[in-house]
């Protein structure tokens, strides 16, 4: 069932810092966008270091055979959304062209909603078995489906980007921009300058509230914070276009993470979008400008943190801390021991201290920013309702049991986490007709427990 729509196709020829090799180096990546309530706009992006691929000699010019192989299946459905062949030639006018030069481009779809797995395949049309593959999971899930929050589309990174474009030809045209995109996502000598696009949505509110806090951040591989700057985004356009560069000549070789972030203040709410990128700067020596534990933590993302945004961490925080951590929290009165505290607190928790990314940290906050879009109601947050608690304490469920409508008992729901002490369960209702669901019981340990809880949502 191929139910998606194919928009753009393309290749040209750009300067990549690709490494020479005998195989063939093909590059692979993506980035969505906001489309409608139910789809996204993918942009798959993909390149072939021309010196890996196989001259084709003809009687009236060289050329260079690339296939590019998309599979896209719903792991849900078991569907194939895309399951199709594109053939990228290009015809070799001057050899020494090839030295470090990459044939690039995009194809664009519009995708429903849903869980997807990604087979990515370039493959050398002129020498059997030389190939290069990639897998990835895509999570679709439409920036556009609702009014109530600001929203972020994903980061693509850039080799270039021109503004004010005239040429609404090229394939890599998009509001009024040409922006060319970098699949290899390195940077350093050869393209000295990190470019990048964005799109932000639902962005109009109360204009007596103080714009929304757009964050730019980098850091590296050991957790320090290289590059943060702040701009303030009005609530008066609905929707737009953030664009930049950085200058990455500086940069000691290492991998970094791009991380892009929207806070409204007003509303307790923040989303971002993040992108790792490399960079090979062979000339720049790495200086240690921080020492110890104290300069870690100014480096980290908590060192930039105002007073506001590490007490509404800390708030957040409560559903995994110990009553001595927030006894201790409480006391602290200063910012740089707030920094400090969290710094810590969040360290301790890092189950793969050994990754740049202190992925729970991570998945924690992509929790509550789940719980503020699902279970929000008129007078509270999301996360500080009793759905968002435990959603934020223990992730998405197994099983959800609905009942919305039931003649003779008020709306609940019914969690099933079945990976958890054997199987657990958290029972919620809607007591009081305004969608705020409390828990009225679970079956886990340290939880409320009433197993005579069905009493209490009868409409009788």
């Amino acid at each position: 069932m191929n139910f998606l729509k194919p928009l753009l196709l393309g290749a040209i020829l750009y300067v990549s810092a690709a490494a020479q090799q005998n195989d063939i180096s093909f590059e692979f990546d993506y980035a969505q966008f906001g489309y409608d309530s139910v789809s996204n706009y993918v942009e798959f992006y993909y390149s072939f270091n021309q010196s890996t691929l196989t001259v084709k000699a003809t009687d009236s010019a060289d050329y260079l055979d690339a296939i590019l192989k998309i599979v896209l299946v719903d792991t849900t459905s078991g569907d194939t959304a895309i399951s199709r062949e594109w053939r990228i030639s290009h015809e070799i006018i001057d050899s020494t062209e090839m030295l470090n030069k990459s044939l690039v481009g995009v194809l664009s779809f519009v995708i429903p909603e849903g869980n997807y797995r990604g087979e990515f395949t370039g493959f050398d049309l002129n020498k059997t078995g030389n190939e290069e593959s990639y897998t990835e999971y895509i999570q679709v899930i439409p920036y556009l489906n609702e009014k109530e929050n600001p929203k972020l589309s994903d980061v693509q990174l850039a080799s270039n980007i021109i503004q004010a474009s005239q040429n609404e030809s090229s394939i890599f045209y998009k509001n009024s921009l040409e922006v060319f995109p970098i699949p290899s996502a390195l940077f350093g000598e050869i393209q000295p300058v990190l470019f990048f696009y964005s799109e932000l949505y639902n962005l109009i509110g109360d204009e007596s509230q103080p714009g929304y806090k757009l964050n730019t951040l980098i850091y590296n591989s050991r957790k320090e914070v290289v590059y943060n700057k702040n701009k303030i985004i009005s609530r008066t356009i609905d929707s737009r276009v953030e664009v930049g560069s950085v200058p990455i000549n500086k940069f000691p070789t290492d991998t970094y993470t791009f991380v892009l972030t929207l806070i409204d203040s007003a509303a307790n709410y923040g989303v971002s979008s993040s992108k790792r990128f490399y960079v090979y700067n062979p000339t720049i020596v790495r200086t240690d400008s921080t020492t110890g534990g104290g300069g870690e933590m100014l480096s980290s993302q908590f060192g930039v943190m105002s007073e506001e945004e590490l007490d509404d961490l800390f708030a957040k925080s409560k559903y995994i801390s110990t009553s001595y951590e927030i006894e201790q929290f409480e006391k602290i009165k200063t910012v740089d021991g707030k920094r400090e505290f969290l710094y810590r607190f969040w360290k301790a928790r890092d189950k793969t201290p050994e990754t740049p990314k202190n992925e729970f940290f991570i998945e924690y906050l992509q929790r509550a920013a789940i719980s503020n879009e699902r279970f929000s109601t008129i007078s509270k947050v999301g996360w500080k309702s009793d759905r968002g608690r435990v959603y934020m304490s223990y992730g998405e469920p197994s099983e959800i049991e609905r009942f919305p409508n039931q003649i003779d008992s008020k709306p609940y729901e019914i969690w099933h986490y079945n990976d958890i002490e054997g199987g657990v369960e958290f029972v919620f209702a809607d007591l009081t007709g305004f969608s705020d669901y409390t828990l009225l019981h679970s079956t886990m340990r340290g939880e409320l427990r009433d197993d005579n809880w069905a009493r209490r949502i009868n409409s009788f």
